[in-house]
């Protein structure tokens, strides 16, 4: 986002110019502004954004980049602002943005001068226009220059005017001539200018603008000096310029040309200069000397080229300066007591600063400036050069050379002092003399020692009177002042501890030291000469006393007790001991090492502390116990020992583990369970201990209807709602079990329950259970979920069925009497005849049956009622009618697939078969019964089937619509007769379908 803001120029300090925050939605806490560009006009507030201007004014005018615009281009200042988020420590966020300065007439148009000139022809014809020079205004736009107006006076009112053309967006004004012009009446006139912009309120200024009449050249030449002087140096090389005169002519043309010559001047002026006809440039021509001449006066005449030529003569004045052609002179004596003997002067080192060794007299030959000396001292010497006296002239001086610094004569025994002249001529010229110094010794130097700071380091547990080392001094003097006495100067904690040789300055020790006391001493060594006065000199001895391994090394507390947290990576630190030895160097050098722990623990020697080399788990170990040895590095080396104790934080790196109830097993529930009852309870453990075994539990899924809740404390699970028809079947709770750890850690518990009337079909329930462990815990599994759906499509069969039947109706009462007949005839029904009514409630029969691999008919004994286990494995997938037409008979052949898939009509939801056949085949009984045969089946309303074979009944249970996955049984070579079945009452049709179920 680019930011773009507008101010006015020349606002005060601190005037709000936006706020980043507000205006463009930048934060506002928790991140730091800084301006990076835009200094030193802009601040900006580090904490809110806001941009404010500062003490330095924006002055459109004077910023860089709005110097050079085009007209009517805007100016903008570009400034940059950094964006640091102090919470996240990332990378700052750099904002570019753009403040538009908007111009205020604060500046004032002017001309280029005060004063403007004009020079127009006295012959100018009228209406001629000549330009005045333009006024500028640092202002742009209607800021700008608006007008011009011009004033004269009455003698210039009707002779000149004022147009301004527009050229380019600029006013271009113009000087319009009126009238005739006469330079002999008036050859200049002075108007009034004033120029003013276009602000409000407007700003303006004027200028004198001077028209000058220019005239026929009737008028003599004339110098602009009556006098002209020069000054002229000796020695001046030939084209040297020396002055130029210069005259001028009123007229125009070659009646203003002037021609240059000398008047009454002498053969010496004309031999040494040169006067340019032209110009009137003077220049030398020879060589000037002011020894033959020290000055050049003549006169030079200016004449014009006009038809009466007219002239003027002028006077020149050339003064011949003096070069610097001779050295000064320098002469040295000696002065007072000082005598001077072969140019050399022997003075003692302990004379007073200020003292006088000898005179000097400085002199010139010159004159003038020339004449003028400066004499000094050259080089680093301790001497200086005094004026002697004050009435001496430039060109001849006289100096006292005396001392500025004490003299030393064991620094510097002599000294060359070389005195150097120089004039002030140009080049200048200079001279040099010189003069020996030595100087006398005398006893002014104190004894100095080789190093003022010894230092020595000398064993502990010595022997008395050990040398412990030998100091010397020197003197710079000479003789006995050079003769040193030694002596030492201690403390009184030190006292007799130390002695020295006053002649050889050898150190004895005197006590048996101990560093563990004392580790240093310190002392002064003196030493005296023998001069007089006696000088003395001093010197300071440090001795250390160096360690001998004779302590042991000393753990900081006598045990050692660390907390660590478990799952630790190896090498993580544990913990830190601290062991000192009051030795040093390599007897306090400490090896520590870990005793006892079998690899477990190591330890870094320097740092102390100590690593472990496994990954705890508390509930494996919670406490490890070692020792730590310390070895110093001493010889002999010392040892000491120390106890650690590790105890083991638990760290939440167990998920709770499900006790009870199983995932594979299930709570039945009877629909008349009342809600607010416990119906089951989740147990669950966590090995860890404190907050990260303490559980909460949760239903997270499988718990569509809301129908269970479950306790977060005690994992009791109770049935909150009424149980309906929809909630029967089979319910797998999802249930979660969560610490208090941070990260919590959690686990899982699948809490199965079957709401029916029984639990009579036992291997279906288990396979149910065993598909709901397959099934992805993002499904629910709760109740009959086709139990709505159901009901609709029930809806649209009793339509479909109500139709046929209204249809079969018609065709039953065409058909009654033929089928009556056929009745009596035979038990059954033939194949091929019109159905009657009776076919909804047929008779027990002898029925007919064909294997799965045969079309041969075979009649079949009354099949035996099925037991409860051979119900369960009854359960198939699917429910399939396929009609084949027979190879002998072409009789229509019915077969019932026993595999009952989720999405089959609803007798492979609610009902299970016996038959150990996987279908079974439909035939007529006699040979002459017709082709076609049916079998009508109709749902009973309380699940409950009357076979016509047998009276036995069997019931069925409902089942959620899941996949169920049982084996059929394999075939018998038992033959397998046809049943018709029938409802003991007469049912409502239910969810539309037709129902069969064959017995073995």
């Amino acid at each position: 986002t680019r930011v773009v803001y507008k101010v006015q120029e020349e606002q005060p300090p601190n005037t709000l110019i936006g706020s980043l925050a507000s205006d463009y939605g930048f934060p506002d806490v928790g991140h730091l502004y800084k301006l990076e560009v835009g200094a030193p006009y802009l601040r900006v507030d580090g904490k809110t954004g806001d941009i404010y201007t500062t003490e330095t004014s924006i002055d459109r005018e004077s910023l860089r980049e709005c110097q050079h615009l085009l007209p009517g281009k805007p100016c903008f200042l570009e400034f940059e602002v950094s964006i640091t988020d102090l919470i996240l420590n990332s990378s700052p966020r750099l904002l570019e943005g753009q403040i538009e300065v908007l111009d205020i007439n604060d500046n004032t148009p002017n001309f280029a001068s005060p004063v403007l000139t004009l020079s127009i022809p006295e012959n100018t014809n009228i209406g001629a226009l000549f330009p005045i020079p333009l006024a500028m205004d640092r202002d742009s736009g209607a800021n700008g220059v608006a007008s011009y107006e011009l004033t004269a006076g009455p003698e210039a009112q009707e002779l000149f005017g004022l147009q301004v053309a527009e050229d380019q967006d600029e006013k271009q004004p113009q000087l319009i001539v009126m009238g005739n012009l006469d330079r002999e009446q008036w050859d200049s006139y002075d108007l009034t200018i004033k120029v003013q912009d276009g602000g409000n309120p407007p700003r303006a200024s004027s200028a004198l603008l001077r028209i000058t009449i220019l005239d026929m050249n009737d008028n003599a030449p004339k110098f602009e000096k009556a006098l002209y002087e020069a000054e002229l140096s000796e020695n001046s090389p030939v084209g040297h310029s020396v002055l130029q005169v210069k005259a001028n002519d009123s007229d125009q043309g070659a009646n203003a040309e002037i021609d240059y010559s000398f008047h009454q001047a002498s053969d010496m002026v004309r031999r040494l200069l040169r006067l340019d006809r032209t110009t009137g440039l003077i220049t030398v021509q020879g060589p000037i000397d002011r020894e033959d001449v020290s000055i050049l006066k003549f006169s030079v005449m200016a004449k014009d080229k006009g038809a009466n030529p007219k002239s003027a003569r002028t006077q020149v004045v050339v003064t011949i300066k003096d070069m610097n052609d001779n050295e000064p002179s320098i002469e040295i004596r000696g002065i007072g007591l000082v005598t001077h003997q072969d140019g050399m002067a022997n003075i003692s080192e302990d004379v007073p600063v200020e003292t006088a060794v000898a005179l000097v007299q400085v002199s010139d030959r010159d004159e003038g400036e020339n004449a003028v000396v400066t004499c000094v001292v050259a080089g680093d010497v301790p001497f200086q050069l005094r004026q002697a006296s004050e009435t001496g002239s430039d060109s001849k001086k006289k100096y006292f050379l005396q001392t500025t610094t004490p003299l030393d004569y064991e620094s510097v025994k002599e000294y060359t002092i070389e005195i150097v002249a120089v004039d002030s001529g140009n080049p200048p010229l200079s001279s040099t003399n010189s003069l020996k110094v030595q100087v006398v010794d005398v006893n002014d130097n104190a004894p100095v020692f080789s190093q003022s700071f010894t230092e020595v380091a000398f064993p502990e547990n010595n022997e008395p009177d050990d040398l412990v080392m030998e100091v010397s001094a020197s003197d710079a003097d000479s003789g006995s002042n050079a003769k040193l006495v030694y002596s030492l100067v201690t403390d009184p904690s030190s006292k007799g501890s130390f002695t020295i040789d006053p002649d050889s300055g050898e150190i004895r020790v005197k006590a048996v030291l101990d560093r563990e006391q004392r580790e240093r001493y310190e002392f002064l060594v003196v030493a005296a000469d023998k001069g007089s006065p006696s000088l003395k000199g001093t010197a300071s001895v440090a001795i250390n006393v160096m360690d001998r391994n004779d302590n042991d090394p000393k753990f900081m507390l006598s045990g050692y007790n660390f907390s660590v947290m478990e799952n630790m990576p190896p090498l993580s630190p544990v913990g830190m001991v601290t062991v000192i030895d009051a030795d040093k160097g390599e007897n306090a050098r400490i090896q520590l090492s870990v005793e006892q722990d079998n690899g477990d623990f190591v330890i870094q020697n320097g740092t102390g502390t100590i690593l472990s080399s496994i990954s705890f788990d508390r509930e494996q170990q919670s406490t490890y116990t070692f020792r730590l040895k310390a070895v110093d590095g001493g010889d002999p080396p010392r040892s000491a020992y120390v106890g650690v104790t590790i105890n083991v934080l638990d760290e939440n790196d167990n998920a709770p583990f499900i006790t009870s109830p199983s995932n594979a097993t299930y709570k039945h529930i009877l629909p008349h369970t009342n809600p607010g009852q416990q119906v089951s309870k989740v147990k669950a453990e966590d090995i860890d201990s404190g907050v990260n075994a303490e559980l909460t539990y949760s239903i997270t899924g499988g718990n569509p209807f809301e129908l269970f809740q479950i306790s977060p404390h005690s994992g009791d699970i109770t049935l909150e709602k009424e149980i309906l028809r929809k909630h029967h079947g089979l319910h797998r709770l999802v249930v979660r079990v969560n610490d208090k750890g941070k990260p919590s850690r959690h686990g899982t518990a699948l809490v199965h329950f079957y709401v029916n009337e029984t639990l009579a079909n036992r291997t279906l329930l288990d396979t149910l259970v065993g598909h709901s462990l397959d099934t992805p815990l993002d499904i629910d599994i709760a109740g009959d979920p086709e139990y709505e759906r159901s009901k609709q499509r029930s809806n649209i069969l009793f339509g479909v069925i109500a139709g046929i039947v209204a249809v079969t109706l018609v065709i039953v009462l065409v058909v009654l009497v033929r089928y009556c007949r056929q009745r009596e005839a035979k038990s059954g029904y033939q194949a091929g005849k019109k159905e009657t009514k009776d076919l909804y409630a047929p008779k027990q029969a002898n029925k007919s049956g064909k294997s799965k691999s045969k079309v041969k008919k075979s009649k079949s004994p009354k099949p035996p009622k099925p037991t409860e286990d051979e119900e369960e494995t009854g359960l198939q997938k699917s429910l399939k009618f396929n009609l084949m037409n027979d190879s002998v008979s072409d009789s229509p052949r019915i077969h019932l697939p026993l595999n009952y898939p989720p999405g089959s009509p609803d007798l492979g939801r609610h009902y299970r078969s016996n038959s150990p056949l996987p279908s079974i085949q439909l035939q007529p009984q006699s040979p002459s019964a017709s082709k076609k045969h049916q079998v009508v089946q109709d749902l009973p309303a309380t699940n409950t089937f009357v076979g016509t074979g047998d009276n036995n009944s069997t019931g069925s249970e409902q089942y959620s619509d899941y996949s169920y996955r049982t084996n059929p049984q394999k075939y018998t070579n038992k033959q397998v007769g046809e049943l018709i079945l029938r409802p003991a009452a007469a049912p409502p049709l239910h969810r539309g379908a037709i129902w069969t179920e064959v017995w073995e």
